[in-house]
């Protein structure tokens, strides 16, 4: 991981941003993608020097003023502005802060296993901020036990993605499945929690370069939903709507699937020993 992500989040964004998009002319020699320092410390209304220390990671502690003006002139969404906040905070005077958390919440609250039951028999399943299982539905059961992704003591999303060859088998669209596996594992806990550092070290000897790579890339906000495509070795191909919904005092996330056609409803009937129309398909 790097240890400057806040200066290389503002570089590329810098970066991707075109003169014409801010209203500068574009001119006709122009080495640099995007913006020049210069151009977004105009913008900002900050110093290039300052802007070179942010980018260059020797100055960690911009304040919210500064941060609010960067965002304007980049043309931030929200979910990014977030994120650049997240990675400001990280990296100045709240490191040492971020880096003494407790261990991932193994438990579940009542209210969020009655929840559980009562999806019953949508495919739901409870998940940590490192990528643990912590609960399920028992539909969630019956879907994911023959893609092996409940195998083992303590079953961890990010590692069967990342290490169980099934996966890649399992999800013909598993690129983007692994790139929203690492950008919630980076925007749902510290980059410095020694939990986080735990996996990172493990998947970085046992995936090797599928993971490392994404783990360098710039910082992304994570899907909250979404379809995916699953080939399911006693269903067949699956299309999944998902819905990602945050339990942030648990530092938790509740991911619930909904059949996104008739025929996956049916196939889905068919696992959990129901007549058709048990589940209903979801569309949009």
């Amino acid at each position: 991981m790097s240890d400057n992500e806040l200066g290389t989040f503002l570089r590329t964004r810098r970066e991707a941003v075109t003169p014409a998009e801010v209203g500068l002319p574009t001119g006709p020699r122009r080495r640099t993608p995007g913006l020049r320092r210069a151009e977004l410390a105009t913008l900002a209304g900050v110093s290039v020097e300052y802007l070179t220390r942010l980018e260059q990671g020797r100055d960690r502690n911009p304040s919210p003023q500064v941060l609010g003006a960067l965002g304007d002139a980049l043309r931030l969404t929200v979910p990014d502005r977030i994120l650049l906040r997240r990675l400001a905070k990280e990296a100045g005077a709240d490191k040492e802060l971020c880096a003494s958390v407790a261990p991932p919440v193994r438990t579940v609250r009542p209210t969020v296993r009655a929840l559980l039951d009562r999806l019953e028999p949508t495919p739901a399943v409870l998940l940590n901020w490192i990528g643990d299982i912590v609960a399920h539905t028992s539909g969630y059961e019956r879907f994911a036990r023959p893609l092996g992704l409940l195998d083992g003591g303590a079953p961890n999303l990010v590692r069967y993605v990342f290490t169980d060859e099934r996966a890649r088998s399992a999800f013909p669209g598993w690129h983007r499945l692994a790139d929203e596996q690492v950008a919630h594992l980076r925007h749902e806990a510290s980059l410095h929690d020694p939990n986080v550092t735990a996996l990172v070290d493990e998947l970085t000897v046992t995936a090797g370069a599928p993971f490392t790579e994404r783990l360098t890339a710039v910082p992304a906000m994570p899907a909250r939903f979404g379809t995916d495509i699953v080939d399911h070795p006693g269903a067949g191909r699956l299309r999944l709507s998902y819905e990602t919904l945050s339990l942030p005092e648990e530092g938790q996330r509740l991911m619930v699937h909904l059949p996104a056609d008739e025929a996956t409803a049916t196939a889905l009937d068919h696992l959990n020993g129901r007549k058709p129309g048990a589940l209903r398909a979801v569309s949009g």
